[in-house]
Protein backbone atom coordinates (compact mmCIF):
# COMPACT_ATOMS: atom_id res chain seq x y z
CA UNK A 1 0.00 0.00 0.00
CA UNK A 2 1.52 3.59 -0.92
CA UNK A 3 2.44 5.75 1.72
CA UNK A 4 3.98 8.36 -0.09
CA UNK A 5 1.64 10.99 1.07
CA UNK A 6 2.24 10.42 4.63
CA UNK A 7 4.64 13.20 4.80
CA UNK A 8 1.77 15.55 4.24
CA UNK A 9 -0.50 13.87 6.50
CA UNK A 10 -2.41 11.78 4.11
CA UNK A 11 -2.68 7.90 5.45
CA UNK A 12 -1.92 5.03 3.41
CA UNK A 13 -5.69 4.25 3.05
CA UNK A 14 -6.75 7.56 1.66
CA UNK A 15 -3.92 7.85 -0.60
CA UNK A 16 -5.23 4.58 -1.86
CA UNK A 17 -8.70 5.94 -2.73
CA UNK A 18 -6.73 9.08 -4.10
CA UNK A 19 -4.41 7.32 -7.12
CA UNK A 20 -7.76 5.28 -8.02
CA UNK A 21 -10.18 8.60 -8.30
CA UNK A 22 -7.16 10.25 -9.97
CA UNK A 23 -7.04 7.25 -12.62
CA UNK A 24 -11.08 7.37 -13.09
CA UNK A 25 -11.02 11.60 -12.73
CA UNK A 26 -14.27 11.36 -11.35
CA UNK A 27 -16.44 8.40 -9.60
CA UNK A 28 -18.54 7.00 -6.43
CA UNK A 29 -17.92 5.79 -3.61
CA UNK A 30 -19.65 2.63 -4.84
CA UNK A 31 -17.28 2.43 -7.82
CA UNK A 32 -14.27 2.76 -5.91
CA UNK A 33 -15.27 0.36 -3.14
CA UNK A 34 -15.80 -1.86 -5.66
CA UNK A 35 -12.49 -1.67 -6.94
CA UNK A 36 -10.91 -1.60 -4.11
CA UNK A 37 -12.42 -4.56 -2.54
CA UNK A 38 -13.81 -2.69 0.70
CA UNK A 39 -16.96 -1.22 1.85
CA UNK A 40 -18.17 1.92 -0.04
CA UNK A 41 -19.14 3.83 3.53
CA UNK A 42 -15.32 3.31 4.41
CA UNK A 43 -14.31 4.92 0.78
CA UNK A 44 -17.34 7.56 1.40
CA UNK A 45 -15.06 9.06 4.78
CA UNK A 46 -12.04 8.34 2.70
CA UNK A 47 -13.01 10.98 0.44
CA UNK A 48 -14.62 13.15 2.64
CA UNK A 49 -11.32 13.52 4.60
CA UNK A 50 -9.35 14.59 1.01
CA UNK A 51 -12.34 16.92 -0.01
CA UNK A 52 -11.46 18.80 3.51
CA UNK A 53 -7.96 18.38 2.49
CA UNK A 54 -8.37 19.80 -0.96
CA UNK A 55 -7.59 17.29 -2.97
CA UNK A 56 -10.71 15.79 -3.93
CA UNK A 57 -14.22 17.76 -4.76
CA UNK A 58 -17.44 16.94 -4.71
CA UNK A 59 -19.50 17.09 -8.00
CA UNK A 60 -22.92 18.69 -8.18
CA UNK A 61 -26.10 17.06 -8.41
CA UNK A 62 -28.12 14.54 -6.64
CA UNK A 63 -25.62 11.51 -7.26
CA UNK A 64 -22.69 11.43 -4.78
CA UNK A 65 -19.99 11.46 -6.68
CA UNK A 66 -16.02 13.13 -6.58
CA UNK A 67 -12.94 14.41 -8.84
CA UNK A 68 -9.78 14.30 -8.03
CA UNK A 69 -8.08 17.98 -8.12
CA UNK A 70 -4.97 18.27 -9.80
CA UNK A 71 -1.85 16.90 -7.85
CA UNK A 72 0.36 19.83 -8.95
CA UNK A 73 -1.37 22.26 -6.85
CA UNK A 74 -3.17 20.28 -4.20
CA UNK A 75 -0.56 18.57 -3.08
CA UNK A 76 1.65 21.59 -3.06
CA UNK A 77 -1.21 23.05 -1.24
CA UNK A 78 -0.52 20.46 1.58
CA UNK A 79 3.05 21.22 1.50
CA UNK A 80 2.78 24.55 2.49
CA UNK A 81 0.29 24.00 5.28
CA UNK A 82 2.86 21.59 6.53
CA UNK A 83 5.64 23.69 6.55
CA UNK A 84 3.43 26.58 8.38
CA UNK A 85 2.72 24.02 10.89
CA UNK A 86 6.81 22.84 11.24
CA UNK A 87 7.55 26.24 11.77
CA UNK A 88 5.01 26.50 14.83
CA UNK A 89 6.63 23.27 15.93
CA UNK A 90 10.06 24.98 15.78
CA UNK A 91 9.37 28.24 17.67
CA UNK A 92 7.25 25.56 20.35
CA UNK A 93 10.24 23.96 20.80
CA UNK A 94 12.27 27.01 21.37
CA UNK A 95 9.46 28.05 24.07
CA UNK A 96 10.28 24.04 25.33
CA UNK A 97 14.06 23.92 25.03
CA UNK A 98 13.78 27.55 27.51
CA UNK A 99 11.36 25.75 29.69
CA UNK A 100 13.93 22.81 30.32
CA UNK A 101 17.08 25.23 30.30
CA UNK A 102 15.04 26.70 33.47
CA UNK A 103 14.36 23.70 34.78
CA UNK A 104 17.88 22.54 34.42
CA UNK A 105 19.37 26.00 36.64
CA UNK A 106 16.65 25.75 38.76
CA UNK A 107 14.88 28.55 37.13
CA UNK A 108 11.08 27.17 38.03
CA UNK A 109 8.12 29.10 38.86
CA UNK A 110 9.40 28.35 43.18
CA UNK A 111 13.24 29.36 41.81
CA UNK A 112 14.18 32.47 39.58
CA UNK A 113 17.97 32.82 39.16
CA UNK A 114 18.96 36.58 38.59
CA UNK A 115 22.79 37.51 37.76
CA UNK A 116 24.66 40.72 38.36
CA UNK A 117 24.85 42.86 41.02
CA UNK A 118 22.49 45.59 39.79
CA UNK A 119 20.14 42.68 39.94
CA UNK A 120 20.71 41.41 43.47
CA UNK A 121 20.33 44.70 44.53
CA UNK A 122 17.33 45.88 42.70
CA UNK A 123 15.74 42.38 44.47
CA UNK A 124 16.62 43.22 47.95
CA UNK A 125 14.80 46.52 48.14
CA UNK A 126 11.92 44.71 45.98
CA UNK A 127 11.71 42.13 49.25
CA UNK A 128 11.98 44.65 51.35
CA UNK A 129 8.76 46.78 49.75
CA UNK A 130 6.69 43.69 49.33
CA UNK A 131 7.15 42.58 53.18
CA UNK A 132 4.33 43.32 54.98
CA UNK A 133 5.60 42.20 58.67
CA UNK A 134 8.99 41.15 58.87
CA UNK A 135 12.68 41.03 57.35
CA UNK A 136 15.12 38.36 58.56
CA UNK A 137 18.60 38.64 57.16
CA UNK A 138 21.72 36.56 57.74
CA UNK A 139 24.48 39.10 56.63
CA UNK A 140 28.11 38.42 56.22
CA UNK A 141 30.96 39.73 53.69
CA UNK A 142 31.62 40.36 51.25
CA UNK A 143 29.01 43.15 49.78
CA UNK A 144 28.02 43.43 46.45
CA UNK A 145 27.38 46.71 46.25
CA UNK A 146 27.38 48.78 49.45
CA UNK A 147 26.90 47.64 53.38
CA UNK A 148 24.39 49.99 54.13
CA UNK A 149 20.57 49.31 53.34
CA UNK A 150 18.82 52.84 53.02
CA UNK A 151 15.20 50.98 52.57
CA UNK A 152 15.47 49.86 56.33
CA UNK A 153 15.10 53.01 58.55
CA UNK A 154 11.98 54.01 56.49
CA UNK A 155 10.73 51.05 56.47
CA UNK A 156 11.04 50.19 60.42
CA UNK A 157 9.63 53.88 61.01
CA UNK A 158 6.53 52.73 58.66
CA UNK A 159 5.82 49.84 61.47
CA UNK A 160 8.15 47.11 59.87
CA UNK A 161 10.04 44.95 62.07
CA UNK A 162 13.49 43.56 61.32
CA UNK A 163 15.88 40.89 63.09
CA UNK A 164 19.35 40.66 61.51
CA UNK A 165 21.78 37.87 62.33
CA UNK A 166 25.36 38.98 61.51
CA UNK A 167 28.65 36.97 61.31
CA UNK A 168 31.79 38.49 63.17
CA UNK A 169 33.38 39.29 59.69
CA UNK A 170 30.48 41.75 59.46
CA UNK A 171 31.68 43.73 62.45
CA UNK A 172 34.84 44.13 60.88
CA UNK A 173 34.15 45.81 57.92
CA UNK A 174 34.90 49.46 58.11
CA UNK A 175 31.47 51.04 59.03
CA UNK A 176 29.24 48.05 59.49
CA UNK A 177 29.40 48.21 63.43
CA UNK A 178 28.46 52.17 63.10
CA UNK A 179 25.91 51.39 60.83
CA UNK A 180 24.35 48.41 63.20
CA UNK A 181 24.61 50.57 65.97
CA UNK A 182 22.61 52.98 64.51
CA UNK A 183 19.96 50.50 63.48
CA UNK A 184 19.78 49.22 66.34
CA UNK A 185 18.98 52.34 68.04
CA UNK A 186 16.09 52.66 65.40
CA UNK A 187 14.41 49.28 66.21
CA UNK A 188 16.73 46.65 64.70
CA UNK A 189 17.17 43.52 66.43
CA UNK A 190 20.32 42.35 66.20
CA UNK A 191 22.28 38.87 67.14
CA UNK A 192 25.50 38.02 66.05
CA UNK A 193 26.71 34.18 65.29
CA UNK A 194 30.56 32.86 64.33
CA UNK A 195 30.83 30.35 61.44
CA UNK A 196 27.55 32.01 59.70
CA UNK A 197 28.50 30.69 56.01
CA UNK A 198 25.31 32.10 53.50
CA UNK A 199 23.66 35.59 53.17
CA UNK A 200 20.17 35.17 53.40
CA UNK A 201 17.42 37.91 53.35
CA UNK A 202 13.37 36.71 54.32
CA UNK A 203 10.22 38.67 53.76
CA UNK A 204 7.70 37.81 55.95
CA UNK A 205 6.99 33.63 54.75
CA UNK A 206 6.23 34.52 51.10
CA UNK A 207 9.87 35.10 49.56
CA UNK A 208 13.67 34.71 50.11
CA UNK A 209 16.80 35.93 48.55
CA UNK A 210 20.40 34.40 48.86
CA UNK A 211 23.13 34.63 46.93
CA UNK A 212 24.06 31.44 45.88
CA UNK A 213 28.35 31.96 46.12
CA UNK A 214 29.80 34.64 47.57
CA UNK A 215 32.29 35.01 44.74
CA UNK A 216 31.61 38.81 43.48
CA UNK A 217 33.05 37.70 39.88
CA UNK A 218 30.04 36.18 39.12
CA UNK A 219 27.04 37.62 41.12
CA UNK A 220 23.69 35.00 40.95
CA UNK A 221 21.40 34.68 43.66
CA UNK A 222 18.01 32.29 43.96
CA UNK A 223 14.42 34.15 44.44
CA UNK A 224 12.63 31.65 46.41
CA UNK A 225 8.92 32.00 46.16
CA UNK A 226 7.03 29.94 48.72
CA UNK A 227 7.52 26.09 48.23
CA UNK A 228 9.85 23.72 50.34
CA UNK A 229 12.67 25.06 50.47
CA UNK A 230 11.70 28.29 51.54
CA UNK A 231 9.98 26.44 54.29
CA UNK A 232 13.91 25.27 55.02
CA UNK A 233 15.25 28.47 55.08
CA UNK A 234 13.03 30.03 57.34
CA UNK A 235 13.65 26.83 60.13
CA UNK A 236 16.99 27.41 59.34
CA UNK A 237 16.94 31.29 59.81
CA UNK A 238 15.44 30.30 63.17
CA UNK A 239 17.81 27.83 64.35
CA UNK A 240 20.37 30.99 63.23
CA UNK A 241 18.83 33.26 65.60
CA UNK A 242 18.49 30.66 68.96
CA UNK A 243 22.26 30.29 68.93
CA UNK A 244 23.01 33.05 68.05
CA UNK A 245 24.14 36.29 70.86
CA UNK A 246 22.20 39.32 71.10
CA UNK A 247 24.13 42.35 69.67
CA UNK A 248 23.87 45.75 71.55
CA UNK A 249 20.45 44.49 73.38
CA UNK A 250 19.20 46.91 75.64
CA UNK A 251 19.94 45.81 79.21
CA UNK A 252 17.87 44.04 81.91
CA UNK A 253 17.62 44.53 85.23
CA UNK A 254 19.91 42.26 87.26
CA UNK A 255 18.21 39.27 89.18
CA UNK A 256 18.02 38.67 92.77
CA UNK A 257 21.47 38.51 94.30
CA UNK A 258 23.20 40.02 91.69
CA UNK A 259 25.19 43.46 91.20
CA UNK A 260 22.91 45.84 89.84
CA UNK A 261 25.50 48.25 88.33
CA UNK A 262 25.63 47.81 84.83
CA UNK A 263 27.90 48.61 82.26
CA UNK A 264 28.34 51.72 79.89
CA UNK A 265 27.51 51.60 76.01
CA UNK A 266 30.96 50.91 75.29
CA UNK A 267 31.64 48.23 77.69
CA UNK A 268 28.14 46.45 76.28
CA UNK A 269 29.70 46.80 72.88
CA UNK A 270 32.92 45.32 74.14
CA UNK A 271 31.78 42.16 75.57
CA UNK A 272 29.22 41.64 72.52
CA UNK A 273 32.49 42.07 70.11
CA UNK A 274 34.42 39.49 72.15
CA UNK A 275 31.40 36.82 72.52
CA UNK A 276 31.06 37.52 68.96
CA UNK A 277 34.83 35.92 67.92
CA UNK A 278 36.36 38.88 66.85
CA UNK A 279 40.22 38.83 67.28
CA UNK A 280 41.26 41.48 70.13
CA UNK A 281 42.75 43.65 67.38
CA UNK A 282 39.74 43.64 64.98
CA UNK A 283 37.74 44.66 68.43
CA UNK A 284 40.35 47.52 69.50
CA UNK A 285 39.89 48.94 65.76
CA UNK A 286 36.12 48.95 65.88
CA UNK A 287 36.32 50.65 69.03
CA UNK A 288 38.91 53.22 68.01
CA UNK A 289 41.28 52.10 71.11
CA UNK A 290 44.67 50.83 71.24
CA UNK A 291 44.76 47.09 72.02
CA UNK A 292 46.31 48.04 75.42
CA UNK A 293 43.35 49.87 76.01
CA UNK A 294 40.62 46.85 75.01
CA UNK A 295 42.70 44.57 76.87
CA UNK A 296 43.03 46.94 80.34
CA UNK A 297 38.86 47.29 79.93
CA UNK A 298 38.44 44.11 79.61
CA UNK A 299 40.59 42.96 82.56
CA UNK A 300 38.72 45.30 84.71
CA UNK A 301 34.99 43.74 83.04
CA UNK A 302 36.50 40.47 84.28
CA UNK A 303 36.69 41.52 87.77
CA UNK A 304 33.60 43.11 87.71
CA UNK A 305 31.44 40.32 86.89
CA UNK A 306 34.23 37.54 89.06
CA UNK A 307 34.75 35.96 85.80
CA UNK A 308 38.47 34.23 84.77
CA UNK A 309 38.19 34.56 81.23
CA UNK A 310 35.97 36.27 78.07
CA UNK A 311 34.14 32.54 77.88
CA UNK A 312 32.55 32.62 81.58
CA UNK A 313 32.40 37.16 80.94
CA UNK A 314 30.29 36.64 77.43
CA UNK A 315 27.84 33.69 79.99
CA UNK A 316 27.80 35.95 82.70
CA UNK A 317 27.25 39.46 80.59
CA UNK A 318 23.88 37.31 78.76
CA UNK A 319 22.58 36.20 82.40
CA UNK A 320 22.66 39.34 83.18
CA UNK A 321 21.24 41.14 80.31
CA UNK A 322 24.27 43.11 79.70
CA UNK A 323 24.43 41.93 75.92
Amino acid sequence: MSQELAAVGIDAFDEQVYRALLARQAAAPTELASELGTSSERVARALDRMHDRGLVGRLSGTRRRYAAIDPQHAVEALIQERTVELGRVRSAAGELAGLFEAARRGDAKEVEIVSGREALGRWFVRLQQEAKQEVRTLDRPPYALTTANPVEEAAMRGGLTYRAVYAPEALEWPGVLDDIRRLVDRGEQARVLPGLRIKLAIADDVLALMPLSLDLTDVRAAVIRPSSLLDALTDYWRLCWTLATPLLAPPEPAGLGEESAEPGEEDRLLLALLVSGLKDEAIARQLGWSVRTMRRRMSRLHDQLGAANRFQAGAIAARRGWI
